[in-house]
């Protein structure tokens, strides 16, 4: 997904609270004793230095107002993944939820977890951690859209690029036979929505998650997806449609 750019300050609310702490307090003792105390022959650059005593406290103590806004934040995306009831809670979520669950369900599998959203990601929204094995992953928030072949593609040009170890790419909706057929063999995983939803209700505190079959399109096997006509008489409303559409046709 495009991303908005971001401040220093966004980007210790969205670290742990206590980066935060220690980046005040680093910073503090930087500005009001280290550099201070250096000594040189140069009397502007020693004026430079005694004068950043002044301001040391006032940017500490912004760079410190982060941290409950981080705890809060941390907070939040905790509540949102246990929260979770079906598939559909998952499906009406902004995208940029969607990635938050998916952060916080590796970040309680023991993962370090690094989110996206600071600058051009190459389709990497989040980077995973674990016993020295770097893992990356994109979210496809598709609610009627197969994710198809052309994207695992490019998904396993970028972990090539990158020198990771695995790649997972995780989808509310489904993928291709191409997509599903491509990956085989790869150190590439295919996570739908069922498999999203498994792996929300197994790290949920209390687990809610409701895991209900998909319903079948009779003439031809596929999922039956919720649709809103946009035109017609019917405009405005939700139907359930083939996903194999266009093309199967059925409705009901």
């Amino acid at each position: 997904m495009p991303r908005n750019k971001t401040t220093f300050i966004d980007l210790l609310v969205e670290l742990p609270w206590w980066v935060s702490v220690v980046v005040s307090a680093t910073a503090y003792v930087m500005m009001a004793h280290v550099l201070p105390s250096i000594q040189t022959d140069n009397q502007i650059t020693a004026m430079v230095f005694k004068a950043f005593v002044i301001p040391a406290p006032y940017i500490a103590g912004m760079i410190l107002l982060a941290a409950p806004f981080a705890f809060l934040n941390a907070r939040r995306k905790a509540k949102q993944l246990d929260a979770q009831r079906n598939i559909q809670t998952v499906r009406d979520m902004h995208w940029r939820n969607f990635e938050e669950l998916v952060a916080e369900a590796y970040r309680r599998q023991g993962y370090h977890v690094t989110e996206g959203g600071y600058g051009a990601d190459g389709g990497i929204d989040l980077e995973l951690r674990k016993d020295g094995q770097l893992t990356l992953v994109q979210c496809k928030q598709w609610k009627t859209q197969k994710v198809g072949v052309n994207v695992v593609r490019e998904m396993f040009g970028v972990l090539t690029a990158h020198q990771a170890d695995h790649f997972i790419i995780i989808s509310s909706g489904t993928f291709t036979q191409q997509a599903v057929d491509f990956a085989e063999g790869k150190p590439i995983e295919l996570i739908d929505g069922p498999k999203l939803l498994a792996l929300v209700n197994d790290v949920q505190i209390s687990p809610q998650v409701t895991i209900e079959k998909p319903k079948l399109c009779p003439k031809c096997s596929g999922e039956l997806v919720e649709r809103t006509a946009k035109r017609g008489p019917n405009a405005g409303n939700t139907f359930l449609g083939c996903s194999n559409f266009p093309k199967c046709r059925y409705t009901e």
